[in-house]
């Protein structure tokens, strides 16, 4: 074992990790959060477009708009990633003036997590109690205050399980990125380690990937489960039935 760390190269691209991986992480977690934003901006209106507007919702729109939209979604959902990513390189350019590293990564992954949000968006919607909302129409609550007041707050568990699933997916997909220039851990272990044979590299910027997920996993998860009130709930019932003492006849 020692043998191998005083190897001079091994040492060099230990070197190597200890100096770069903090701002490769950096990067990141950037081009993560910031496309998450943009793709939660775009995604989640156009679920609740799909569950409201749909024919059975609570306020349906022209059917031919309702294909529309979903045909866009799927039409996007079915492309690979990095076929998508190639194809939205001029829309990049226009948009952000590159094509290459953190900025230039954006807009491509914004547009291959928007149309994944919004399906995941439409499903935690539609688990929504369909009495609920005809409760609160029955009260003369507006569209828009049954989707801000009552759709959105009692899906929010769902909703945070949701984003979880997508920040780690979009976490995945700039990690991709990596093949055609984007920048953060990515790159660091497509274009310089795998490009030039660097595996201690390679496998350095595997686990920090790894490790980054299993961080940004338990979070979501923790906040999902805080913000759903039917386990406090259920937890709390079960917890006063116990403490009860059952009482003779």
């Amino acid at each position: 074992m020692l043998e191998f760390f005083n190897d001079p190269k091994v040492a060099e691209q230990l070197g190597y990790l200890v100096e770069h991986v903090p701002f490769a992480v950096w990067e990141t977690v950037y081009t993560t959060v910031v496309a998450s934003l943009f793709a939660y901006l775009i995604g989640l209106p156009l679920g609740v477009l799909l569950v409201v507007g749909a024919k059975d919702g609570i306020h349906p729109l022209p059917l031919p708009l309702m294909q529309a939209v979903n045909t866009v979604i799927n039409l996007l959902r079915s492309m690979p990633f990095l076929i998508l990513m190639v194809l939205v390189m001029p829309l990049s350019r226009v948009i952000v003036g590159t094509t290459i590293g953190t900025v230039g990564i954006l807009v491509p992954l914004t547009v291959a997590s928007f149309p994944f949000v919004a399906r995941l968006a439409e499903g935690s919607l539609r688990e929504m109690d369909r009495g609920v909302l005809e409760a609160a129409q029955a009260m003369g609550c507006s569209t828009f205050q049954v989707v801000w007041k009552v759709l959105l707050p009692e899906s929010l568990p769902s909703l945070l399980s949701g984003f979880t699933t997508a920040f780690v997916t979009i976490l995945g997909y700039g990690a991709m990125s990596g093949f055609i220039g984007g920048g953060g851990l990515g790159s660091m272990s497509l274009q310089y380690a795998w490009n030039n044979r660097k595996m201690v590299v390679l496998y350095g910027a595997v686990i920090v990937l790894v490790i980054l997920v299993q961080i940004f996993q338990s979070i979501g998860s923790h906040l999902s489960v805080r913000a759903d009130r039917r386990v406090t709930g259920r937890g709390g019932a079960r917890g006063s039935r116990k403490q009860q003492p059952r009482q003779e006849k």
